[in-house]
């Protein structure tokens, strides 16, 4: 499969609640930590996760994630003030996107990674890259 990215809901239905998504979303990452999946993340993904977290539990919980979550992949990528600019040019052409999903693209775009792991259906819509979900995730 070559290097993934793995978007915040990855991360954060490992962690959360029992639900459909959290199984295949701890073997993703157990993948990742046994060095079986390559895969990268950016501080984008890591801010979500600490929102989320620190939102719904409390801070202490949003700290520890965020650490595991950057101590999991093999690299945080930055988010640039280019990424902003070409999110908002795939927001032009893709509206239905979310602004984080469409930051998320461009970071990943930026770094030559044509792959993702994510639940998220609305990331199909972009052709060039490819959304794998946790259950078909090797």
């Amino acid at each position: 499969m070559g290097k993934v990215f793995l978007d915040a809901n990855v991360f954060l239905y490992a962690i959360g609640a029992d639900g459909p998504h959290r199984e295949p979303c701890r073997q993703v990452l157990m993948a990742v930590g046994r060095g079986e999946l390559d895969a990268v993340t950016s501080s984008e993904v890591l801010q979500e996760v600490l929102h989320v977290r620190s939102r719904r539990v409390d801070l202490k919980d949003g700290l520890q994630a965020v650490r595991t979550a950057a101590s999991i992949v093999s690299e945080v990528l930055p988010v640039s003030g280019e990424d902003v600019l070409a999110a908002c040019r795939l927001l032009e052409r893709h509206g239905q996107m979310t602004a984080r999903d469409a930051l998320h693209v461009a970071v990943m775009k930026a770094s030559h990674i044509h792959a993702l792991i994510s639940v998220d259906k609305g990331l199909d819509a972009i052709k060039d890259i490819r959304r794998v979900s946790p259950e078909d995730a090797p």
